[in-house]
């Protein structure tokens, strides 16, 4: 599969081929390095589930009950940002925009921790959610400045340890929250995004990579503004109504705009996004499963605390009745697992021992099983356990396979912008399913309490056994789809060629 940028030029394209990092092995800089990057990606992980955690608090102090808008307003931004943080990269270094990408957040986490109104902490909010395209850049920056012997076990750790923070949330919310309340968890997450961005600029070098063209703004308003309208209609279509008014007209407005740039794109030479790459099965299969297992982990993961928490007493079938600080132990197995999956993937594909490609597949199969089994299986501990290390390891597998996938798919010059897309699949099936699950669950499946067992859990919706199971098969269907596509990708991957214009001999055409 071939692919070009269009470039208007006096003499024939070149391709620039720039200096790569030296033939070696690990050294302290780049065990440095990759500290500082674990760091950047853990900062994006926990503020998943510490912010959440405070939105009651939220609630509480500003007397309203916009919270959703505190979570949904971070993964929209991160999103709708991440096609043109992908492509500056490409253009003008990775390390850079991943650089500017974290002060702008730590800029927002500030904002919301000192934000007089609810209006200043959603906009700190969505200053943050240019945390989320950091996860892509570190691993794009890992692969142009480290060793290449060293390079797959670096971007399967740094995109592994996501799992981690699961771990630590609870108890870090707690004592956050009941210290110095709500302002202080982005008083944290601020100090964190300050503290990995330091780290990087102290020890992690720029990439000499370079892609030499002009990105217009027109692209990147019709991409990043259709993702956005797409994204407010998926994730508002349940609460207002599928068939509302307003739902469809931020998804059909989403479409449109995606349309019109998909149009434009192929009649300008769109260098935001070359679209040729993705009609090569190698990066659209690999989107596709990504983006299934993140949905399908994200999806247990809600699933599986709702087991876990509900009072056995009920006597619904399941249940343990444990706290919410001590659900971390039961997603123990799925951080740790993860880790142990992604340094797997980068000790067989750093060693050319297994392909990528049969790694992502085993993921998806081991996030499957673990997920059938806990439907089927959830009345004993240790078996919980094993199933949530299942899905954890199944996790860290297709996490660490994706970027190396990605690696040997596309050149240097277009990996953040590549990676950017995969991000993206990342972002909007995860946020599709949980929608379909609930819709399903909520349908028939909420259990029928007395009045006063109602009170006693402060109106919370406790699904019947049946209902959780359904959930959890869900996650496993979702897993099953990402396996499919998985197995779609090519058994042998031709890197895509991509021909550019030498600096200073070929004029770089401008997309409008």
């Amino acid at each position: 599969m071939a692919s070009s940028a269009s470039f208007d030029a006096t003499e024939p394209a070149e391709r620039v081929e720039p200096p790569g990092p030296p033939r070696s092995g690990w050294s302290w800089r780049s065990v440095c390095s990759l500290a500082a990057l674990i760091a950047v990606v853990e900062t994006l992980a926990l503020s998943y589930p510490l912010v959440p955690m405070a939105e009651p608090a939220i609630a509480a102090h500003f007397h309203t009950t916009s919270t959703g808008w505190v979570m949904m307003s971070f993964l929209i931004v991160g999103a709708a940002t991440a096609p043109v943080a992908g492509k500056l990269a490409d253009v003008h270094g990775k390390r850079r925009i991943l650089l500017s990408c974290l002060g702008v957040s730590a800029a927002g986490a500030l904002m919301s921790a000192l934000a007089p109104s609810i209006g200043l902490l959603l906009a700190g909010r969505c200053l943050f959610g240019l945390v989320v395209p950091c996860l892509f850049l570190s691993y794009s920056l890992a692969r142009d400045v480290f060793p290449p012997r060293t390079v797959a076990l670096a971007v399967s750790i740094v995109t592994a340890v996501v799992g981690l923070a699961a771990i630590p949330a609870p108890y870090l919310t707690e004592r956050l929250l009941d210290d110095h309340g709500y302002r202080t968890v982005f008083g944290f997450l601020c100090l964190a995004t300050a503290a990995s961005a330091v780290a990087v600029a102290l020890t992690t070098r720029e990439s000499t990579v370079r892609l030499p063209v002009r990105v217009g703004v027109r692209g990147a308003v019709l991409v990043g503004a259709g993702l956005a309208a797409a994204l407010i209609g998926v994730s508002q279509g349940p609460a207002w109504g599928w068939a509302a008014p307003a739902t469809l007209a931020w998804l059909g407005g989403g479409a449109a705009l995606l349309v019109v740039w998909r149009v434009t794109a192929e009649k300008t030479g769109d260098a935001l996004l070359d679209i040729r790459l993705w009609r090569g099965r190698a990066v659209l299969c690999t989107a596709i499963a990504a983006g299934c297992v993140y949905a399908a982990t994200g999806l247990y993961s809600i699933v599986l605390p709702m087991l876990i928490r509900t009072p056995a007493m009920l006597g619904l079938g399941y249940g343990f009745g444990v706290t919410p600080t001590g659900v971390t132990e039961y997603l123990v197995p799925i951080g740790l697992l993860s880790v142990v999956g992604g340094i797997a993937v980068g000790v067989l594909v750093g060693r050319g021992l297994l392909r990528p490609r049969w790694l992502l597949a085993l993921g998806m199969l081991s996030t499957a099983l673990g997920s059938v089994l806990t439907a089927y299986s959830h009345d004993d501990k240790y078996l919980l356990l094993l199933f949530a290390g299942l899905v954890g390891l199944g996790t860290g597998l297709a996490y660490a396979a994706t970027p190396n996938l990605l690696i040997a798919a596309v050149p240097p010059g277009v990996q953040a912008s590549t990676a950017a897309l995969v991000s993206v699949s990342q972002t909007v099936v995860p946020a599709i399913g949980p929608i379909i699950a609930f819709s399903v669950m909520n349908g028939s499946h909420i259990a029928e309490l007395p009045p006063f067992i109602v009170r006693m859990l402060n109106g919370a919706i406790v699904y019947t056994e049946r209902g959780l199971q359904i959930g959890f098969l869900i996650a496993a269907a979702i897993a099953a789809v990402g396996l499919l596509f998985a197995l779609l990708v090519p058994r042998t991957i031709e890197q895509a060629s991509i021909d550019v214009a030498v600096p200073g001999r070929g004029v770089p055409h401008e997309v409008n």
